[in-house]
């Protein structure tokens, strides 16, 4: 044997023990990975954010090839996981809808559903002009089923374009028409009535931003540009919320817009043709409405001075991006526990503190009994029962606590409150607009 031949199967063996080291280290990762997903799937289902609440990806695993496009698009984290080559999903109720899944499989094997077999989601029932049963009463954004703020943003413009065609202009009234709400839907409603001439009136039971000043995470990530009436395209990939809203705001002073903020709508009612509207503050006619208060409902409040700080938030969605923060919690329901225990992770180095008003805590899943009596037990949560918020500070919080007469002060970064809420459901079928109940309907699905 030649050494010239002795050279070449010496150099192909050395390419085959690369190629088979390739291999295997490839398939180990693979199983590693698959391993890691199946445990995060496994402590999602334990803090109950496997199950979706609202707008969430499903994955065919006869279609899935495994690309992972869909986890490299979605701005969230763990939402998705690939297991033994599939994509499942991990933390559905995490899932804020904003759809960069479903456009970025390249085998369209995501749809965006909403409710499941067991858990049925009520939508408000409305044609593709965004109008409901009611003749001239729209709703746009996510109250709709889409939280997206550029389709928010798209059916808020849409809703009002509809409604202007269909306009009756010989009735009087104190304004052709009312936007509810403020968030992204109902700046550009407002917007898009102002560049079509109606006298519009916008209320907003909080603050300007709505839904997006409430989210607790730093930036808001936009998966494409809004196109906003009166303002132009936004384009960017991450904005702080309160760049976005400065954006808003903008918008809305160069166009001399005024929103009514801190105006609740109590009640809608229509006669022969017209609405009236008594919010908290007074009552108005109009020709028409647009109802863009999100699905959410209104998270009831404390009442607090500091309450409007914007370390303030009302829901939780990136618990593994709080890291090294002095952590309050506010509330003794399972919403409370649940996420307490995410922000309590030993792997987050967070202060976790939980404020309850009551003795104990004695409605509790049974889970989650047993997760925080550990928790408080290894000392990653303190608990304070019979407590009350008095204060919130920029950098920390004054508690009141039956039977002392002096408040309590801990330093503290962030304040989550969990005290519950009204849904706008019940609100809306006073007024008489139809629901559907879904049962895991598909809202966005790819066709053949």
């Amino acid at each position: 044997m030649s050494e010239a031949l002795i050279d070449n199967l010496v150099a192909f063996g050395s390419v085959g023990v690369i190629a088979v080291a390739v291999l295997a280290w490839y398939v180990w990762m693979k199983r590693r990975i698959s391993k890691i997903n199946l445990s995060k799937i496994q402590a999602a289902k334990k803090v109950g954010t496997h199950e979706p609440l609202s707008l969430h990806p499903v994955v065919s695993d006869e279609i899935c090839i495994g690309s992972g496009a869909c986890i490299t698009a979605c701005p969230e984290k763990d939402i998705l996981g690939i297991i033994d080559g599939k994509a499942h999903v991990i933390n559905a109720a995490r899932c804020v809808g904003h759809g960069a899944c479903f456009h970025a499989c390249p085998v369209h094997a995501i749809s965006l559903n909403i409710g499941t077999e067991k858990r049925g989601v009520d939508l408000p029932h409305v044609s593709q002009e965004f109008e409901t049963n009611i003749p001239g009463l729209y709703i746009a954004g996510e109250l709709g089923g889409m939280a997206l703020i550029k389709n928010a943003v798209e059916q808020g413009k849409q809703a009002v374009q509809f409604f202007a065609r269909k306009m009756d202009k010989t009735s009087t009234t104190d304004f052709d028409l009312v936007v509810v709400g403020a968030g992204p839907a109902g700046i550009s409603a407002t917007l898009a009535a102002v560049k079509c001439g109606l006298q519009c009136l916008t209320l907003e039971q909080d603050t300007l931003g709505g839904t997006v000043f409430n989210f607790p995470r730093q930036k808001i990530v936009m998966t494409a540009p809004m196109d906003l009436p009166l303002y132009g395209k936004v384009k960017f990939r991450e904005s702080r919320k309160t760049d976005l809203i400065d954006i808003w705001r903008q918008a809305l002073r160069q166009n001399e817009v005024i929103i009514n903020e801190n105006e609740k709508v109590e009640a809608i009612s229509k006669d022969r043709g017209i609405f009236k509207v008594t919010s908290s503050k007074g009552t108005y006619t109009s020709k028409g409405i647009v109802m863009a208060i999100g699905r959410r409902g209104s998270p009831r409040k404390l009442g607090v001075p500091g309450e409007e700080k914007e370390k303030v938030a009302y829901r939780l969605l990136d618990p593994e991006l709080i890291q090294d923060k002095k952590v309050l919690i506010v509330g003794g329901g399972d919403s409370a526990i649940e996420n307490a225990m995410m922000v309590a992770d030993a792997d987050i180095r967070n202060v976790v503190t939980i404020a309850y008003r009551g003795d104990n805590f004695s409605r509790l899943k049974p889970g989650n009994i047993e997760n925080i009596s550990i928790a408080i037990a290894n000392k990653r949560i303190v608990a304070m029962f019979n407590t009350n918020v008095q204060e919130i500070f920029d950098d920390k919080v004054a508690l009141t606590l039956k039977d002392q007469p002096e408040p309590a002060v801990i330093e503290n970064d962030l304040v989550y409150i969990f005290a519950g809420g009204t849904l706008p459901t019940e609100f809306l079928q006073k007024v008489g607009v139809s629901f559907q109940t879904m049962f895991g309907d598909a809202i966005l699905k790819h066709e053949a």
